[in-house]
C-alpha cells in the first residue's frame, strides 16, 4: 500500500476532513490533497505530526510491508462494519420502516433522514410510479457512500407495502436494497448484486403470480 492510500484511509477512519487536518498540521488544503493523490509527500516534521495524531509510528506510514498494510486494513474494514451496520438501521427507519419525510431538498422530492452518533443518512427521490433517487451516508460530516437507484411499476397489483417489508429484511452481507429472495402470498421479491460494499450495481424486481410488475436498478460504493 502507497503512503498516499494509507494517509486516506488514516484520516476517514479518524473522522478528519482535508480542511480540518490541514488546520490541525498548519499546512494547506491543497497540501494535503496531494500527499493524498501521490503527487507529493509529507516532510519529516509533518511525517511526526500525523504519527502523533493518528497514532502509529512513523514506520507504519512509510514502509509498505504486509504486517503495516494488514493492521490498517483491518482497521478500515471494522469500520467498513460500523457503516453497514448504521445504514441497515438507518434504512429500517425511513422508507422501508414508513418513516416521516422531511423538507423537501429539491422541488417535489421525497428526503428521509436518520442520524445516529457520528452517523448521518439521507435518502432523496423524485416520482412514483417511475422514480429516481439516491441514498447517502456521512460521518463526522464527510460523506463516505452513496447509492444510486431507478425503478418503476410495470404491471397492476402493485403492493408499497409489500415492497417495504422485503426492503426492511436486509443483512450485513446484502445492505443495499432487500434479500436475494423474499415471499409472502402471491408477491415475490428477487435482487442480485454484483460487487461489494465498496464498489457494487444490482437489479431487483417484483412478480405477482409469475408476473413481473415491477423493477429498479442500482449502484453505489464508497466514497473518497
Amino acid at each position: 500500500m502507497q503512503l498516499a492510500e494509507k494517509l486516506q484511509i488514516l484520516r476517514k477512519n479518524s473522522g478528519y476532513s482535508q480542511e480540518e487536518l490541514a488546520e490541525k498540521l498548519n499546512v494547506s488544503r491543497q497540501a494535503v490533497g496531494k500527499w493524498e493523490s501521490g503527487l507529493s509527500h509529507p516532510d519529516i516534521d509533518n511525517l511526526i505530526c500525523l504519527s502523533d495524531l493518528y497514532k502509529v509510528t512513523v514506520d507504519r506510514l512509510i514502509k509498505e510491508d504486509d504486517i503495516c498494510n494488514k493492521q490498517l486494513l483491518d482497521s478500515f474494514a471494522y469500520s467498513k462494519n460500523s457503516v453497514i451496520e448504521f445504514l441497515i438501521k438507518a434504512k429500517k427507519q425511513t422508507y422501508a420502516g414508513y418513516g416521516p419525510e422531511v423538507n423537501s431538498s429539491r422541488p417535489a422530492s421525497h428526503d428521509l433522514q436518520y442520524e445516529e452518533g457520528d452517523y448521518y443518512y439521507y435518502d432523496t427521490y423524485l416520482g412514483g410510479e417511475c422514480f429516481s433517487g439516491e441514498e447517502a451516508v456521512w460521518m463526522n460530516r464527510l460523506p463516505i457512500w452513496s447509492m444510486n437507484y431507478v425503478g418503476r411499476v410495470i404491471g397492476e397489483n402493485f403492493s408499497g407495502d409489500f415492497l417495504k417489508k422485503a426492503l426492511s429484511v436486509l443483512t450485513l452481507e446484502q445492505p443495499y436494497r432487500g434479500p436475494k429472495i423474499y415471499h409472502e402470498g402471491q408477491y415475490s421479491y428477487h435482487c442480485k448484486v454484483d460487487g461489494d460494499f465498496e464498489w457494487y450495481q444490482g437489479y431487483e424486481e417484483i412478480f405477482y403470480d409469475s408476473i413481473k410488475i415491477y423493477e429498479c436498478y442500482f449502484h453505489g460504493g464508497i466514497v473518497k
